[in-house]
């Protein structure tokens, strides 16, 4: 079992507490405020601790179908596998145990040799972790992940083509599976100042809007951005492509400067839906 380990941190710990504070977030004046289903094949959703990205994040859970989620986050210690996949067993956090879909975890690691079963990736990491709640407050325990961990340093071409190999795999397996949604958590530019942080996001973002991973990587590299899971979107938009999708649509984007008023440093945070 993986037990939680940012819970008293990043989300509430009591279970109650915690149920409280999702249902702030979609409440919240930026966040979405009733539950919309509509249906998608991959999502970008943020990370960061509730109180800065969950009324954002919400956007993405008032909308998710119940479904399986390939869970894909980037690994900010860079410890273990650079793609680690979290093959069998359970997560654990305050709203109760999600079970790991060992079928699917062990097709995507016997199929692509840069995948490996590996737990020390997933230990001390939160992108994945802090999506589980939100899933859990929508479906219950009703539900089963496959958590991918990957380590992204530089977009580089290099790194380009491992993440749409592996989004190709991603792809294969699941035409053969049915009601899965890909689920690539990130948060957007880092510590920049409101205006540049904004600017530089809906640049990003309309490149993922267009489903061109290939020029989100090379605006990456021309506004040196600091978007900490630009290779879960790489992904996730060529699995999506692979499944039929068309287009991404921008649901709600804000920064920590929209929650807390201050503008001087902030996180860009967005939701965007691809189908």
């Amino acid at each position: 079992m993986r037990e939680p380990i940012v819970a008293g941190m990043f989300y509430n710990l009591n279970k109650e507490n915690l149920i409280k504070q999702i249902e702030s977030c979609f409440k919240h004046p930026l966040g979405p405020g009733e539950i919309k289903e509509k249906e998608f094949i991959a999502a970008v959703v943020p990370h960061a601790g509730y109180t800065y990205s969950g009324p954002i994040a919400a956007w993405v859970y008032a909308r998710i179908p119940k479904a399986n989620y390939i869970i894909i986050g980037p690994n900010h210690n860079l410890i273990g596998s650079e793609f680690a996949v979290f093959g069998k067993g359970t997560w654990k956090t305050p709203l109760g145990d999600v079970k790991v879909n060992e079928k699917l975890a062990m097709r995507l690691v016997k199929e692509n040799p840069l995948l490996d079963f590996d737990i020390v990736a997933h230990q001390n990491e939160h992108s994945i972790e802090v999506q589980l709640p939100f899933l859990q407050y929508r479906f219950d325990d009703n539900f089963e992940i496959v958590p991918i961990s990957i380590i992204n340093q530089f977009p580089t071409t290099e790194f380009l083509e491992q993440c749409q190999v592996i989004g190709k795999t991603i792809a294969e397996a699941l035409k053969d599976e049915k009601n899965w949604v890909i689920l690539a958590s990130s948060d957007f530019t880092h510590y920049e100042p409101y205006d540049y942080a904004v600017m530089t996001d809906k640049y990003f973002i309309k490149a993922i809007e267009k489903l061109d991973e290939k020029e989100f990587f090379l605006r990456l590299q021309e506004k040196r951005g600091s978007v900490c899971g630009f290779g879960t979107i790489a992904i996730a938009i060529t699995a999506a492509k692979q499944l039929g999708a068309k287009n991404g649509e921008l649901l709600k984007y804000a920064t920590s400067g929209d929650i807390t008023g201050d503008k001087t440093a902030v996180v860009g945070y967005a939701s965007i839906v691809i189908r």
